[in-house]
């Protein structure tokens, strides 16, 4: 892939327009953090390049055969999974998601349910399972929030890794986050 872009978009809700002719190119690989204010469309972005929305004009250029991982703002574990199946989900085999829970120092929870977790490691499990799926694009929406400062650090600098040759949109409040990346604002 060498190019996702959007041609002249506009995507609404209802009265509320969130997008107005907006045209953005990424070039892949690349590392893009995704800027603004509450309420401008930054998780919008993100939903219609994984084609959950879809604009009401405009184009949206992605090749079709791409692999796409989401980390949402809301972790999105399912309740009656632990949390090693909930990683696995995404990916082939458990030594797979094993690894990457043990990359978000998860490592020993890996049978518990996400109900008895804190809001961080339920966050750490949702980042895990979205890096444990080899992904093309990593859309990652505020994937940092409820941790502490010295996790935050460490989850930042693994994503940055994890992100070597594809293709990375992180929506982020936090300016420092952005460093070293490409930044576009909403």
């Amino acid at each position: 892939m060498d190019k996702l872009m959007f041609e002249h978009v506009r995507m609404a809700f209802g009265d509320k327009v969130v997008h107005e002719d907006l045209s953005l190119s990424f070039s892949s690989p690349g590392r893009y953090s995704v800027l603004g204010p509450s309420g401008r469309g930054k998780t919008t972005l993100l939903r219609l390049i994984a084609g959950l929305e879809t604009p009401q004009n405009g184009r949206i250029i992605l090749p079709k055969d791409l692999r796409i991982a989401f980390c949402f703002q809301e972790d999105r574990l399912l309740p009656w999974k632990t949390v090693l199946e909930n990683v696995s989900l995404v990916c082939a085999d458990e030594e797979r998601a094993r690894f990457w829970l043990a990359q978000v120092g998860l490592s020993d929870e890996e049978n518990s349910y996400p109900a008895s977790r804190s809001g961080g490691m339920k966050r750490r499990a949702s980042l895990a399972r979205a890096l444990a799926y080899d992904a093309d694009i990593l859309l990652m929406d505020e994937p940092f929030r409820a941790l502490d400062e010295q996790t935050h650090a460490q989850m930042l600098a693994l994503v940055r890794r994890a992100a070597e040759g594809r293709l990375l949109l992180l929506v982020t409040h936090d300016e420092a986050d952005a460093e070293g990346m490409e930044i576009v604002r909403i």
